[in-house]
């Protein structure tokens, strides 16, 4: 149990609205990822700090420093790190879109509301399958 506890990829979802982190959370969790929530960027980029995942799912659309920012603070951090953008606003005219997010340095970037299928197999071609 701990071998694979250790090999388990971890990702760290990043979103204001708690029944969306918590549904990206349920699903990644139940397809074998490990996880952990933050509700604003200052959480997360606290978590961030104490142990950097191997992947970042980020809401684009928060109160505080996030989005294009965000991105951008993470990737200086950790070059490395993978990303995902998501957000309901993506060209609805709110000066948000997945090129932007792309152009930040995300690695993908998904419209909401996010369709698990999607969002899973995003994980698995950036990071790989999960353990199981």
């Amino acid at each position: 149990m701990n071998e694979t506890a250790k090999t388990r990829v971890d990702v760290l979802v990043i979103d204001d609205d708690a029944i969306m982190r918590e549904l990206m959370a349920d699903w990644l969790e139940a397809a074998g990822y490990r996880v952990r929530q933050a509700g604003d960027c200052g959480t997360a980029l606290a978590e961030f700090k104490r142990q950097a995942p191997a992947l970042v799912v980020t809401d684009m659309f928060m109160p505080g420093a996030c989005g294009a920012e965000a991105i951008a603070r993470l990737k200086a951090e950790q070059p490395g790190i993978v990303l995902i953008a998501v957000s309901g606003y993506f060209n609805s005219g709110q000066g948000l879109s997945a090129e932007a997010a792309l152009s930040a340095g995300a690695d993908r970037a998904l419209p909401k509301p996010v369709k698990r299928r999607e969002l899973i197999q995003a994980v698995a071609e950036l990071v790989g399958p999960p353990v199981r």
